[in-house]
């Protein structure tokens, strides 16, 4: 088999020259021909067996009499070209197959995704306990989303649904049919002569019974431990003894610090445990009302046993044997005076955390919680007072994000994280009510960053259905931490506390600030402006809502 020694096309078995008819062409001479003559030509013979497809068989010496070479080379350029598409070609598909698999590729509208997409099967009045198989948090990538304009209609959609629905309240019979055994622990009347709210409580045990054995906190943390092991050995010098009876006093907290987290709240405790006549739980933090008594020991563990209302009254023992001293002296026996210690807590998870009712309480309604945490805390002490520590929304959730962030910590991940949760909200008010989703469960977890704790006068409506607004105290952190002094005075007269010495109140103001920012968070500087901006459009209804329920333009967070 030949080919033409030009173009190597296949010459036929009968064509005695080595070109084709094509090169040759009609005006094509045999006698002048240099190809024909046999010149400036080395032939290559082959056993007459057929050759590859880039066999060449003739090899002319001088292509610069032709450009019939020159064509060739472009055709060889030419299928190297389509090769390499062909290659990268191959690759993308695999790519594309590969992203979709594992949810990272961008949809053609990455800005209106959400946790709970439009379903037009589910029915208008089908609840979020109903949802908790068809919810599924999104895993799309946005992490170089970072176009402002395109994020902003995001914020836009958001404050076209906000709605500040007043909620109903539940009546006692229905908070008595949820939670019987504490109604059956707590009494309704508590004792006259004490400021704080305490009772006396029969112990049936003997002197070898161990009161805290059963104690979840003290099973479940090792830093406990230690607490109760002191409260053992000084339990039954505490015991009041009558008719043969022994009996034990029992205490609620009389104020609570309610929230919110990375709002100074630490900072409060710590200087109000400095006064006199204010004493607080053996733990700081114990979530009871949020949490534990769900079962809930750690967020990513699931749920435990449930802890009981005994197990939260024991964090008071310490508290309540000081209080039974001071009922029990002369001074309050014979004069007829009062006992002033008050006790408080500091959950600052109370405010907000209501994430667990999804599990417990069946009957809600379009999604919202039936219950919440302040029905039951009002139902047992409708006078409790309540403090709650802010600050900017916006810095709140950047220091929020820089504490509780294991790893890869920046501005740039910060502003990702952001971009996702707004996702995630916007799908999540696009379905059903604010309310429903600020108290989802699901969606919370499912957010990078804790945006919901930052609406505050979402939160606070809440409790205002349930407690008076004189019960309540909201202070801004920005205030606490320029004028100290000024901040815990309002504290003390909300509490309605003694008045301190100097030396006292020097203790109590001028000590360091507490649970400040760590030093290798502070490294990292702020957040990016785009990212200030983004969070500033998102909080800025909440927050004029929240300045108009208190009345104060400071709560705008406009000159920080």
């Amino acid at each position: 088999m030949r080919y033409c020694i030009n173009c190597c096309i296949h010459l036929l078995p009968n064509d005695l020259h080595r070109q084709c008819f094509r090169c040759r062409g009609p005006d094509h001479s045999n006698q002048k021909c240099p190809v024909c003559r046999g010149e400036n030509k080395i032939p290559l013979y082959t056993d007459r067996k057929q050759m590859k497809w880039l066999a060449v068989l003739e090899v002319r010496t001088d292509h610069c009499e032709s450009w019939n070479g020159f064509f060739c080379l472009r055709k060889g350029k030419l299928c190297s070209l389509m090769f390499g598409l062909i290659i990268m070609t191959l690759v993308m598909v695999s790519y594309i197959l590969t992203g979709a698999k594992h949810g990272l590729l961008l949809i053609p509208s990455p800005f209106h995704y959400g946790a709970f997409a439009s379903n037009p099967s589910l029915m208008d009045n089908e609840s979020l306990s109903d949802m908790k198989d068809y919810y599924q948090p999104s895993k799309i990538n946005i992490s170089y989303v970072k176009d402002y304009p395109s994020i902003k209609l995001i914020i836009d959609t958001i404050t076209s649904k906000i709605e500040f629905i007043t909620r109903q309240r539940p009546d006692l019979e229905e908070l008595r049919k949820q939670e019987p055994h504490m109604f059956s622990v707590i009494p309704n009347k508590f004792l006259p002569n004490s400021k704080n709210p305490c009772w006396y409580e029969e112990y049936r045990g003997n002197t070898t019974t161990d009161p805290y054995a059963t104690n979840s906190y003290a099973l479940y943390s090792k830093r406990f431990r230690i607490i109760f092991d002191y409260l053992r050995k000084v339990f039954w010098n505490h015991l009041y003894h009558y008719e043969d009876k022994h009996y034990r006093l029992r205490c609620l907290p009389h104020f609570y610090i309610i929230g919110q987290p990375k709002c100074g709240t630490t900072d409060l405790y710590d200087r109000l445990r400095l006064h006199p006549d204010v004493r607080f739980s053996a733990i700081k933090e114990p979530h009871w009302w949020t949490r534990k008594r769900f079962g809930i020991i750690r967020l990513r563990d699931g749920f435990q046993d449930r802890y009981p209302v005994e197990d939260y009254l024991d964090l008071f023992d310490l508290a309540a044997h000081q209080i039974q001293s001071v009922l029990q002296s002369d001074a309050v026996k014979e004069r007829g005076k009062r006992n002033n210690i008050i006790i408080g807590e500091a959950s600052a998870s109370t405010m907000w955390d209501n994430n667990a009712w999804i599990f417990f309480y069946d009957n809600s309604t379009e999604g919202e919680p039936p219950f919440l945490i302040q029905d039951f805390i009002h139902a047992f002490q409708p006078n409790a007072k309540l403090i709650i520590m802010l600050r900017d929304p916006v810095e709140r959730l950047y220091s929020d994000y820089l504490y509780f962030a294991s790893a890869n910590k920046s501005a740039e991940d910060f502003h990702e994280k952001v971009a996702e949760s707004l996702q995630l909200f916007e799908g999540c008010v696009l379905d059903f009510s604010l309310r429903a989703c600020v108290y989802n469960n699901t969606l919370n977890n499912a957010m990078p960053v804790r945006l919901q704790v930052g609406l505050y006068v979402v939160y606070l409506l809440d409790w205002l259905t349930v407690f008076n607004k004189d019960q309540i105290l909201v202070l801004r952190l920005e205030d606490h931490a320029s004028n100290m002094r000024y901040t815990m005075h309002m504290v003390f007269q909300f509490l309605d506390l003694g008045p301190l010495s100097e030396k006292q109140e020097a203790l109590i103001t001028k000590s360091p600030a507490s649970n400040t920012r760590r030093p290798e968070d502070r490294s990292l500087g702020p957040m990016l402006p785009t990212t200030k901006a983004i969070l500033r459009d998102f909080y800025r209804p909440f927050n004029t809502k929240l300045a108009q329920v208190l009345f104060d333009d400071a709560f705008l967070w406009k000159r920080t």
